[in-house]
């Protein structure tokens, strides 16, 4: 036995309030097609050709630079202790501000693409 009152669609009375409740309240308020179109029309829909993105910052936004961009990739773990532990060297030696990223920036200005090996 369900609970439930196969014939008329309603939940057996709930104690105290003497009367039974529908079994799916919100799908006699909600109308799937309604429902469908408010979210397709307002949420899924594209932006309009004619809209452009703010060109300014909302109030208490940062200013997003556009001289560098922030990307994540991959290292094998010793690469990456090799990585760290460079650093550290060059901090031991005074260069405070080294860090992973400049010191990558640096290996790139001085790569030579005709040493590479070919397996990579």
């Amino acid at each position: 036995m369900s609970g439930r009152d196969e014939h008329d669609g309603t939940s057996p009375a709930l104690p105290g309030l003497g009367r039974d409740l529908p079994a799916r309240p919100a799908a006699r308020i909600l109308d799937a097609d309604e429902v469908q179109g408010v979210l397709s029309g307002a949420f899924y829909a594209p932006l309009p050709a004619e809209a452009e993105p703010p060109t300014r910052p909302r109030k208490g936004e940062a200013v997003k630079p556009a001289h560098y961009k922030v990307i994540c990739i991959s290292l094998y773990t010793r690469d990456l202790e090799r990585l760290d532990a460079l650093v550290d060297e060059l901090k031991a030696r005074g260069i405070t501000k080294a860090n992973r990223s400049a010191l990558i920036r640096v290996a790139l200005d001085q790569i030579d693409l005709d040493r590479v090996p070919r397996g990579m």
